[in-house]
């Protein structure tokens, strides 16, 4: 039990960096808003990983190309797409709502009958928490509808990343996505947001958030999946959306009605049950 600890640790602390990171992001908007966040964000961390993980030592051939280009473009529209929502619907519902993505990838691939149970036990919290229903309250539905793009992308980009991951090591294969992924979303930063994110003052800002979501988290993540089975790992991450609605609540004052907490539960749930069954 004691060698799990500090990989359970060390996942407890990336899940609380990039949900705090998505949170200064949300406050970030004003300034830069969510396509110019975004570009920050994706940029900055691209240089990083290109630096460390030495991506111009991976040649990038023909045959991998499109592999590569088509796991950045999902990667970078994820991001986009996602902060997109995060400037119309609380954190813990957006977080939530997203993770649809990887469990609809995971019931995709498998036969097995009890996964029918967490499909309809998503689609019960996002029936709660869509503005439509009588439950629902106030969200706004254009945030909702971003935030189920970027449940997509997140599906395509789990898709493409593993296609991906067999042109190299992951460390590299991720810088030269985290490349493409820039490239995907600075056009829109630059066409709606061209005037504030070329501010030098802004680019520190930009650079925190890109360490707090990307580059701490993804290397925490990295050492704990050494460390602690398959199972596990997908059932403690499945618990991002709580700790999303929890940082939300703390520090944007984001507060939730019990219906939509219950949504959230239904979510996490069934994704914590879909990474058990494929275990």
């Amino acid at each position: 039990m004691r060698q799990h600890l500090l990989p359970l640790g060390l996942l407890l602390i990336a899940m609380l960096s990039i949900q705090y990171g998505a949170s200064i992001a949300k406050q970030f908007f004003p300034l830069a808003g969510a396509a110019g966040t975004t570009a920050l964000r994706v940029s900055f961390s691209a240089i990083m990983l290109f630096i460390v993980g030495r991506a111009w030592k991976h040649n990038i051939s023909k045959g991998n190309f499109f592999i590569l280009l088509a796991y950045g473009l999902s990667l970078g529209l994820m991001n986009l797409t996602f902060y997109f929502a995060l400037e119309r619907i609380p954190l813990g519902i957006a977080v939530a709502i997203e993770f649809i993505g990887p469990l609809s990838v995971a019931v995709l691939a498998s036969k097995k009958r009890v996964d029918l149970l967490w499909v309809a036990l998503a689609a019960l919290g996002i029936y709660l928490i869509l503005p439509t229903s009588e439950y629902s309250g106030s969200l706004d539905p254009i945030g909702i509808l971003f935030v189920l793009c970027a449940a997509l992308f997140w599906a395509l980009y789990i898709v493409f990343a593993k296609a991906a991951g067999k042109h190299g090591s992951s460390l590299q294969v991720s810088a030269w996505g985290m490349v493409f992924a820039a490239l995907s979303v600075l056009p829109f930063g630059i066409f709606l947001e061209g005037d504030r994110i070329k501010n030098p003052s802004l680019w520190p800002m930009g650079l925190a958030i890109a360490l707090l979501s990307s580059a701490i988290p993804y290397s925490l993540e990295m050492k704990a999946m050494r460390n602690i089975p398959a199972k596990t790992f997908g059932i403690l991450m499945s618990l991002e959306p709580v700790v999303a609605t929890v940082i939300g609540t703390i520090f944007l004052k984001e507060t939730l009605e019990p219906i939509q907490w219950a949504a959230i539960f239904c979510i996490v749930i069934a994704s914590a049950g879909t990474s058990l069954s494929h275990s």
